[in-house]
């Protein structure tokens, strides 16, 4: 496994997650999903208005089956062995204090994002693992949950324990090690728009 080396001091919890794809066979139990789903509830949100929902699918179930069928088939080759898909979703309009018209959150999926991180998190921090899943078909995810059409589907996250790379497909086992950062200094600047 690679290192992972912060240049300023944090907690270790963000070195230590990661995004493996190899998972081994474990069960998670719905009431350990929920605890996930749980510090999700409590990422901030601008005016709280709280626009993620999660639609989530046990392996073995026929909601599983159903997330599992619109990711790509590279994603289908090792999300299979999750034991849990949970589909990201986020509501574009919302009603302001006092207004009775909804109007576009600008910040929909922006929050959306933290919500997600903070499940991840919690799970990282329960001894899963998180994977984010971009590939798969939103349309057709959409059409298989009954999203309605004033939300957007953004991403689904694979949990599992983490499981050998052997069980991976051979052309993701070289993969199966956690990524490195770009330097803060390409991504933090001071006072004004910096970088190339």
């Amino acid at each position: 496994m690679s290192e992972r080396e912060s240049h300023h001091p944090i907690d270790p919890q963000f070195l230590q997650r990661w995004s493996p794809r190899a998972f081994t066979d474990e069960r998670l139990d719905e009431a350990t999903l929920l605890t996930f789903l749980e510090a999700a509830r409590w990422a901030p949100s601008g005016f709280n208005a709280q626009p993620w929902r999660f639609v989530y699918a046990l392996r073995g179930t026929p909601g599983f089956a159903n997330i599992l069928a619109t990711l790509s088939p590279t994603n289908q080759s090792w999300a299979q062995r999750a034991a849990a898909l949970v589909t990201v979703i986020s509501q574009q309009r919302w009603t302001p204090p006092g207004q009775d018209t909804p109007k576009l959150n600008g910040m929909h999926a922006f929050d959306t994002g933290a919500a997600s991180a903070y499940m991840k998190l919690q799970a990282s921090l329960s001894g899963w693992h998180a994977h984010t899943v971009g590939g798969f078909d939103r349309e057709a995810l959409g059409r298989n949950l009954a999203v309605p059409e004033d939300f957007v589907v953004q991403v689904v996250v694979a949990l599992g324990r983490r499981g050998d790379r052997s069980l991976l497909p051979e052309a993701l086992q070289a993969r199966e090690q956690p990524s490195t950062r770009l330097p803060l200094a390409s991504l933090a600047a001071a006072d004004r728009f910096g970088f190339s």
